[in-house]
């Protein structure tokens, strides 16, 4: 008897001891969620990778019905207007390479995931989960958002591939005068406009820099601030 409940008490403290580890332990998080990318949303301060699914990328542009257009940015619209002002609910999945939950979410009980890709506005990511799939062909038989014309997958366009007659633009956008930029390296670096590398900084969208209009959305995007 007395093995039978040391076995047991080491059971219980193996379970717990698991259960502190990230990844393992399924976490849920609510409240009003503030909409970063096509497929990043940040609650209470934590940044939430949407799983099973990718969007394009902020700067991505795609064609549609003979016309270039922003794909990144439709799609970062539609999920903040899909939203309002909806309290969203997320249950923690996993964890990616950057330390973001990645997560299932829902706003008045809809999957947020499988809505974007249902219209899409985003594509199923295969190589991490096969549950929006059926999704991704009504969107495609239908003709929805992404299938209404051309595009690249978002990460391959995170790999450089783009397609043709995609250029660079080099211009800010109004105020938003913060600079994204990517290192040989791929470090990831925003530069103000007061700083030193500022004015030799150039912004090539076709590499997957970009321009930010505040620091804590270059922050959130997993940019650094330069150290000079």
């Amino acid at each position: 008897m007395a093995k039978l409940a040391t076995r047991h008490i080491l059971a219980l403290i193996v379970i717990a001891l698991l259960t502190q580890i990230p990844g393992l332990a399924v976490a849920e998080i609510n409240g009003p969620a503030r909409v970063i990318d096509g497929d990043t949303i940040a609650i209470a301060g934590a940044k939430i990778r949407l799983y099973g699914i990718d969007a394009p990328e902020s700067a991505q542009v795609c064609q549609a019905d003979g016309k270039s257009y922003q794909c990144g940015t439709s799609a970062t619209l539609a999920l903040t207007g899909r939203i309002g002002g909806r309290s969203v609910s997320c249950e923690e999945r996993d964890r990616d390479r950057y330390g973001r939950i990645v997560a299932v979410c829902h706003a008045g009980g809809e999957d947020l995931n499988g809505w974007l890709v249902s219209e899409g506005l985003a594509i199923a990511y295969r190589h991490y989960s096969t549950d929006y799939v059926a999704q991704e062909q009504v969107a495609r038989e239908a003709g929805r958002g992404l299938w209404r014309g051309e595009f690249v997958e978002p990460w391959q366009w995170r790999k450089g591939k783009r397609m043709a007659g995609e250029k660079a633009v080099d211009a800010a956008p109004g105020a938003c005068r913060i600079k994204g930029n990517i290192s040989r390296k791929g470090t990831r670096i925003y530069h103000l406009p007061n700083g030193r590398y500022y004015s030799a900084t150039k912004i090539d969208r076709s590499k997957g820099e970009r321009w930010f209009c505040s620091e804590q959305e270059a922050t959130d995007a997993g940019w650094r601030r330069s150290s000079q």
